[in-house]
């Protein structure tokens, strides 16, 4: 796959207490070739050293590290991080081990080619949903689909994965959206907003190992709950 060079990738990655992981994301990300990278952390208050940790062993490794003072939430993590942009395509990456950014290539491919503006990495695009053994339960593989199709019907989109963590955009798309939601809403906000503008959101496979609560993983039922909420407000109750 040949990409144009010239363009900046800018990667978002919020953090929360993922001390073990931060750095092996980081290195992953520095070690893909061909790609010129800007490298954004956001440290969402973490209480496991990650912070210290990024300043004492990663700093020369990014470009910009943001410190919250308390924890505000994944999408407020994103929000402080959207005036430092720089780059021609925005990524959001998690700062755990689920996602591979050996997924970029493809992932920034149709925005570099001027072809789409918004991409979002399916980690069930060509599978059997049902039998994908990355997920860790088969509770999360079906709150996953509830979730999508909801978002689809509201949205008048057909995505397979709708709250995947790998949205790509076009910066001038990403630049000005309005954010507002300071958790895992961020997903439904973005997607709504996205449809709203009438933009189609165009879907890649990705590779993807979920992890367990046991682990590490923070998103909560809960969050499945507030997302169907978040989906009406921004569609039908908010500019």
């Amino acid at each position: 796959m040949t990409l144009n060079n010239s363009k900046i990738i800018t990667i978002i990655i919020p953090c929360y207490n993922e001390i073990d992981t931060i750095g092996s994301i980081v290195d992953r990300i520095n070690n893909l070739k061909n790609l010129n990278k800007q490298i954004i952390v956001v440290d969402d208050c973490s209480v496991d050293g990650t912070a210290n940790y990024i300043k004492d062993r990663l700093i020369n490794k990014i470009d910009r590290l943001i410190l919250h003072n308390q924890n505000q939430g994944k999408g407020a993590a994103i929000k402080s991080a959207q005036q430092y942009v720089t780059g021609d395509v925005v990524i959001i990456q998690d700062a755990d081990l689920e996602y591979s950014p050996e997924d970029y290539y493809e992932l920034v491919y149709p925005i570099i080619n001027n072809n789409y503006k918004v991409v979002y990495g399916s980690r069930v695009l060509n599978k059997k949903r049902y039998l994908d053994k990355n997920f860790t339960s088969i509770f999360r593989i079906l709150a996953n689909h509830i979730l999508t199709i909801a978002s689809n019907i509201i949205n008048n989109q057909n995505l397979t994965d709708a709250h995947t963590c790998y949205k790509v955009f076009s910066s001038s798309i990403f630049k000005n959206l309005v954010l507002e939601e300071n958790d895992f809403s961020f997903c439904p906000e973005v997607t709504t907003k996205i449809s709203k503008l009438n933009i189609k959101i165009y879907e890649v496979p990705i590779k993807y190992s979920g992890r367990s609560y046991k682990e590490g993983k923070k998103i909560k039922f809960s969050d499945g709950i507030k997302a169907i909420i978040v989906l009406l407000k921004y569609r039908f109750f908010k500019k």
